[in-house]
């Protein structure tokens, strides 16, 4: 079986190749700077011969797409357009990865997989844009797997940046009222390796963290990690922090479809935090 990854100098992309490759499958890793994701020609090129294409290339910088929201749709949705179209004229498969700004963010209970999207931020929008293209050009041969909260030792993150903070001023200030999963890298790329190798049917899957908890209280789990007293941590608003792009309150996905085709989901956020905090605060 043959995989090319897309975007695979990110921090999810980096290790779903490195899973890949660890299980000795035949991976492609492709870059910005070797392949144009825009130029429909040089797409069908690249996916040729691949049995599964993983999408992790994305404009991930959610603030600044709400004053570039026609460069966010281009790397959003029409990439993933593009990408379909080229699967679509193979015997493959394509993975697009998603997110949980594609929902409203004022649920009180889990999105489901077939929840009623409603995004608030111009990120979403491009985002759901992205998995409509996909389901419209593969609607039997694909896996929309929406993510959330990610954080991996391959990049910038929120645990990262939290831990640095805690370290330099000695306090720092985290929003106590939005409330999601907190999510490792490594755990997706596996959730997406396990979903091809179970066959498992077209549709949308959630690839999150089991559980839920505040950033305020994710944030004391990183600081305490990082050796640090977790009372340097205080809590504030969503009001008292306001960014160009609305968060979502509630960013908690629902596993049901996983379960229903007996894929494990992945495990509770707290557990699998220690598991990743000795490679993500290295």
């Amino acid at each position: 079986m043959r995989w090319l990854v897309t975007g695979s100098a990110g921090m999810l992309g980096t290790d779903v190749v490195g899973l890949l490759r660890s299980r000795e499958y035949d991976v492609t890793a492709a870059v910005r700077s070797t392949a144009d994701l825009h130029d429909p020609g040089a797409v069908r090129e690249l996916v040729e011969g691949h049995d599964l294409v993983v999408n992790c290339a994305a404009w991930t910088a959610v603030d600044d797409a709400e004053t570039h929201e026609a460069e966010a749709l281009e790397a959003n949705g029409v990439v993933p357009d593009i990408l379909a179209r080229a699967v679509a004229g193979t015997t493959g498969r394509l993975v697009q990865i998603s997110t949980d700004y594609v929902f409203e963010g004022h649920a009180t209970t889990p999105y489901a997989e077939d929840a009623r999207t409603a995004p608030r931020s111009a990120y979403g929008r491009t985002k759901a844009a992205g998995e409509e293209a996909v389901r419209a050009a593969l609607p039997g041969r694909h896996h929309v797997v929406r993510t959330a909260w990610l954080y991996g030792a391959h990049g910038g993150c929120f645990p990262k940046t939290i831990a640095r903070v805690a370290r330099e001023k000695g306090a720092v200030s985290v929003v106590d009222d939005q409330v999601g999963q907190p999510t490792w890298t490594a755990d997706v790329a596996d959730l997406v390796v396990r979903l091809v190798e179970a066959d498992a049917p077209a549709g949308t899957y959630h690839a999150t963290s089991s559980g839920r908890c505040s950033w305020f209280d994710f944030a004391r789990a990183v600081v305490a990690a990082a050796g640090l007293d977790p009372a340097v941590v205080t809590p504030t608003t969503s009001d008292a922090f306001v960014r160009p792009a609305p968060r979502p309150a509630y960013s908690v996905l629902g596993h049901g479809a996983l379960e229903r085709i007996g894929v494990a989901p992945i495990g509770g956020w707290r557990e699998r935090w220690e598991a990743a905090a000795p490679s993500v605060l290295r």
